[in-house]
């Protein structure tokens, strides 16, 4: 009998972590828990994971910046991103830096088993009808910029003209739910 995979599962919301923890060792996982940067990169030094489900907003940095030394660890390791705060472009970054694949949060554990199993994308996704509303392009932007700043709030504020403190304001916000634009009622 072979070993379980092991699996990093990074995310800062406890009661998260321990419900989904217990469905993926359900599924036959070995379950490691880092609730930030730093406690993630330790156990990850110490016992390189076969695949990883990390948080976008995780304190210490961005889940982001996990992937590239996983990825340095064990080039075979599937990470799968996960966000209550999707984006666009923190969807791309994570990808062109190495994750297997994005979901927004919530999620179930089954989800994020086959977001570890996937290989290539999907060309039978489906198309959005409408166009983004001005609110979820804003948030858009933000997270662009955000992202090339290496999750720097100051250096984000400054490249966009914007205090610090408005910036703040609208990353705390919730984005638009579905990020389009509905149709005006006659």
């Amino acid at each position: 009998m072979s070993p379980a995979p092991t699996l990093l599962l990074v995310d800062d919301d406890p009661t998260f972590c321990n419900v989904m923890e217990r469905a993926l060792v359900r599924r036959g996982f070995r379950v490691t828990l880092a609730h930030d940067v730093d406690r993630a990169l330790a156990h990850a030094r110490t016992d390189p994971p076969d695949y990883a489900v990390i948080d976008l907003r995780i304190p210490g940095n961005s889940g982001l910046t996990l992937i590239p030394t996983l990825k340095a660890l064990s080039e075979r390791v599937r990470i799968v991103v996960l966000t209550g705060y999707a984006s666009v472009a923190t969807a791309v970054e994570a990808i062109k830096l190495g994750a297997t694949y994005y979901l927004a949060k919530p999620v179930n554990a089954d989800e994020v088993v086959a977001a570890l199993g996937r290989d290539s994308g999907d060309p039978h996704a489906a198309l959005a009808s409408r166009p983004l509303s001005v609110e979820r392009l804003e948030w858009e932007h933000i997270q662009r910029v955000l992202a090339e700043n290496g999750g720097s709030v100051s250096a984000t504020a400054r490249s966009l003209g914007m205090h610090r403190r408005t910036l703040q304001r609208k990353l705390s916000k919730r984005p638009v739910r579905d990020g389009t634009v509905e149709p005006k009622k006659r």
